[in-house]
């Protein structure tokens, strides 16, 4: 399991303090009616809706705006916030169920995994998603060059952004913006339009 404790302390300090949070309710609504945006745009349809690890299921209601009558269920590992929001009790590493999502969310989760929970995290994505996963994990590249240190829980494990692309590539395709799509699903892409990892011909 996760090391931080992810207790009221963790929430009051990365949501609430105006000094020490690090998004805002705004900030994660824009975000959910983003992708919700990029998965309308590839014409996937969304009937179902899983939020790995949904915190305070901020994205919650702009992403139930976005696809009226869809289910969502959220699950997350903080009992704090799981006793006082209600959301299932559960990591993505091991959560378990019959269902199937047209939409997967796991936003800032992984990286509190050990390598070998993060692996199997990955590989549950993959089984659970049936259409399109939005994943966001700050890697060991991102530590060193995009993240800003001075609000960022440094209580994290970092690994490669190779690592992940090599595990996400057997279940998904990259799309862009972190939205990758189930392979075998019929999507039709624009060459210039799609993500392209390798290094551009000269």
């Amino acid at each position: 399991m996760p090391r931080n404790a992810f207790d009221a302390a963790f929430y009051r300090r990365f949501y609430f303090d105006p000094r020490t949070k690090v998004t805002t309710r705004a900030e994660t609504a824009q975000r959910a009616r983003t992708v919700a945006a990029l998965v309308e745009h590839l014409e996937l349809p969304v009937r179902t809706i899983l939020d790995a690890g949904c915190g305070l299921g901020w994205m919650r209601r702009p992403l139930l705006r976005a696809f009226p009558g869809a289910r969502y269920t959220g699950i997350e590992v903080s009992s704090h916030i799981c006793e006082r929001l209600g959301w299932t009790h559960a990591s993505i590493a091991s959560y378990r169920t019959r269902a199937r999502f047209d939409l997967v969310i796991c936003y800032d989760v992984l990286q509190y995994l050990t390598d070998s929970e993060a692996a199997r995290a990955v590989a549950n994505l993959g089984r659970l998603c049936r259409g399109a996963l939005f994943l966001h994990v700050p890697t060991r590249e991102d530590w060193q060059r995009n993240a800003d240190h001075s609000c960022s829980d440094a209580d994290i494990h970092l690994r490669s952004t190779d690592w992940y692309r090599r595990r996400l590539a057997r279940r998904f395709r990259h799309a862009g913006f972190g939205l990758y799509v189930r392979r075998g699903l019929p999507l039709v892409q624009w060459e210039l339009a799609k993500s392209d990892h390798g290094r551009v011909a000269q």
